[in-house]
């Protein structure tokens, strides 16, 4: 495995435009349930653990089998709302283009979500499993944390607090993600949909999720 790839795959520089979603996090700021560094690390560590952590990183791991069809389809069912949906499929896309482009070959599905790219890019690298979900759910964090600093707003110190204090969950979560059957994955978290489906009309925003 290639260090230098695995960390290239995981840089917020990745044209992908993952800088212009927030999932969710700017329709909690809009509502007041995020107003600080405390309340940001909570939402952000909840969507961690009962979103990110029970179904995105399973069906990571569920592409490396190279049943991308099934898992695309059965990936896409699973988002809530239509920004959900959008911003998983131009991410999806954007990372599909960049590598038809670097001449590595595309996702072979026609509307690749954003895990099913990250993880044919793993693939081609040869980047362990393991470690590409490692890679993917810190990039998600990283991410949230920008979107954070940008939202609250709150402070690059507070930021790189919140990536110490969550960063460490993600090892763990990466183990149990590993350990996990088919009928343990699952995605239940109603105030992430609903803040989601009310930010599709919020009034001013900075984010497109």
């Amino acid at each position: 495995m290639s260090l230098a790839k695995l960390l290239q795959l995981a840089s917020p520089t990745l044209p992908v435009g993952a800088y212009s979603y927030s999932g969710g996090l700017e329709a909690a700021a809009e509502a007041g349930v995020v107003t600080d560094a405390a309340s940001a690390e909570r939402w952000i560590g909840d969507v961690l653990e009962f979103s990110m952590a029970r179904m995105e990183a399973p069906m990571v791991l569920a592409f490396f089998s190279g049943n991308f069809h099934e898992v695309n389809d059965k990936f896409l069912a699973t988002r809530e709302t239509a920004e959900l949906r959008a911003e998983t499929v131009q991410m999806g896309y954007s990372l599909n283009r960049l590598f038809k482009d670097l001449g590595l070959g595309e996702v072979p599905v026609e509307e690749p979500s954003f895990p099913a790219a990250f993880a044919y890019a793993a693939a081609r690298w040869n980047i362990e499993p393991e470690a590409a979900l490692q890679a993917y759910l810190w990039a998600w964090l990283e991410n949230q944390v920008m979107a954070a600093v940008k939202a609250v707003p709150l402070g690059q110190t507070d930021g790189q607090r919140i990536l110490l204090s969550l960063g460490d969950r993600i090892e763990g979560l990466v183990k149990k993600a590993m350990q996990m059957k088919d009928e343990d994955i699952g995605n239940f978290a109603p105030g992430l949909a609903m803040l989601s489906a009310k930010h599709e009309t919020q009034y001013s925003r900075l984010f497109r999720s």
